[in-house]
């Protein structure tokens, strides 16, 4: 969908240059401010910009299976004193 609406907006700016860009005429007697141009080019990035931008519709087209976890576990050091020094040992903690 987006490389179609990418097209089409490619397609609309090019047009529009085309149609909108002054003449040798036009440009020789200087009808001032070329305008449409600018208009037409502003509006053709506006809609290929929203076209880009624009986020997908989500839709879910699996119904999953609920997913359950066991319990969290994490590894902690303890220090324990055993008569003649102190030592570290590994705890897993699980909640």
């Amino acid at each position: 969908m987006k490389k179609t609406l990418a097209t089409l907006a490619l397609g609309a700016t090019v047009s529009i240059g085309a149609v909108a860009s002054p003449t040798t005429a036009d440009a020789r007697w200087h009808h001032g401010f070329p305008v449409a141009p600018i208009v037409g080019g502003l509006a053709a990035g506006a809609i290929l910009g929203a076209a880009l931008a624009a986020p997908g519709p989500y839709y879910d087209a699996y119904a999953y299976e609920p997913v359950y976890f066991g319990p969290r576990c994490y590894i902690r050091r303890e220090r324990f004193w055993d008569g003649w020094r102190w030592h570290v040992h590994r705890v897993e903690d699980c909640y």
